[in-house]
């Protein structure tokens, strides 16, 4: 079972923002859905193309390995109880090459060290939300762009990928951001906040969601810290006049507005 914004935690399915290079090329990041059950596929694949992703399904484990073979993709989603070949022995050889995230009703102890000592990125256990889903593989896409900056596969200043919101325009590679016109001195967990927030405008985010995505570890009590933050980032946009697009949203978290 997969749980969706609407019946898991009362949120407005937001709209997806596309990403543009400085050279006017739009990027779509392209995942796989391994997942045999096809109501779950289906759910899966539209969440995430409505969030701005290119999706690829497969309802085996043989249909997936034939796909991997023929084409590339920047993430996998990968379901272990899968007719034809099992998930457990598609870890290691998607792992290789592409990031994965493993999505089971097993959630033991000892199959999620298995799973990610063979090479997954990520646990999920169902049932799960798709939000979560949705943050989770941010956090994964996110780390192998950074990857690929260390690798020297960056691409050059030409093609940064930037992100634009109104009068904000976000750098991602050069971890710059500017606001009318003004360039804004960021933390390093404000400047994360602020590029999920402008990735995925009008989708509310819980402050579970956005500590997990900013400091990439799980969100294990309540506490000020994303309040705080928030407050320093308004307060240092204050100046443009652009502190008012950071909306709280009472009891479920914070959006643009």
């Amino acid at each position: 079972m997969i749980m969706n914004e609407e019946n898991s935690r009362g949120i407005a399915c937001g709209c997806f923002f596309n990403i543009w290079t400085n050279q006017g090329e739009m990027i779509m990041e392209h995942l796989l859905i391994v997942e045999d059950d096809a109501e779950n596929n289906q759910m899966i694949r539209e969440y995430l193309e409505s969030h701005g992703y290119q999706c690829t399904q497969a309802f085996s484990g043989s249909e997936a390995k034939l796909l991997f073979s023929m084409e590339s993709f920047d993430l996998i989603l990968l379901d272990l109880m899968l007719p034809g070949i099992p998930g457990e022995e598609l870890v290691s050889l998607f792992s290789q090459k592409t990031p994965v995230i493993v999505l089971s009703a097993k959630s033991g102890l000892n199959s999620k060290v298995e799973l990610l000592s063979d090479g997954a990125e990520d646990y999920i256990c169902k049932p799960f939300a798709l939000p979560e889903l949705l943050v989770r593989i941010q956090v994964q896409l996110r780390r192998r762009s950074k990857n690929r900056s260390g690798n020297g596969e960056a691409e050059d200043s030409g093609g940064d990928i930037v992100y634009s919101y109104k009068k904000w325009s976000l750098n991602p590679a050069a971890q710059e951001l500017t606001a009318d016109g003004r360039r804004i001195e960021l933390t390093r967990h404000e400047f994360l906040i602020l590029e999920l927030l402008i990735r995925n405008p009008r989708r509310v985010f819980s402050k579970q969601m956005i500590y997990e995505y900013a400091w990439g570890e799980e969100y294990l009590a309540e506490d000020k810290t994303i309040n705080v933050h928030i407050s320093n980032i308004r307060g240092k946009l204050k100046e443009s006049g652009t502190d008012a697009y950071i909306q709280t949203v009472w009891g479920m978290g914070f959006k643009l507005a």
